[in-house]
């Protein structure tokens, strides 16, 4: 788990966490992961990359549409967790006592009885 700035590009924390990356068929990630040598590093890994073109490519390079639609689950996790405000404004300012609030916060979301 990587714990990065709000400012650093998505690729690029992704850059320092390839290597730790899990042995998966494939990567859903969205148009924010979109660059060549991100793809080759999931290819020289045996990974499918499962990410949509940025509109500024000139040859769209396609995807699997029906896995992608797959990526909503995540998203709405994240959204789960951003409807408590602490996280939501990040008020801690070490990242151990942010990623205590995140368990914390994913505790109560997803496992005690609503």
């Amino acid at each position: 788990m990587l714990l990065s700035e709000g400012q650093m590009s998505e690729y690029k924390g992704a850059a320092l966490m390839i290597d730790a990356f899990p042995k998966v068929r494939a990567l859903l990630a969205d148009r924010g992961y979109d660059a060549d040598w991100f793809r080759a590093a999931l290819a020289e890994r045996g990974i499918a990359a499962c990410i949509p073109s940025k509109n500024n490519r000139k040859v769209p390079i396609p995807h699997d549409t029906a896995l992608y639609r797959q990526r909503h689950k995540v998203e709405n996790m994240f959204g789960r967790l951003k409807d408590w405000r602490r996280i939501h404004t990040r008020y801690d300012r070490c990242a151990h006592t942010f990623m205590s609030a995140i368990c914390i916060a994913a505790t109560v979301i997803f496992w005690l009885p609503q």
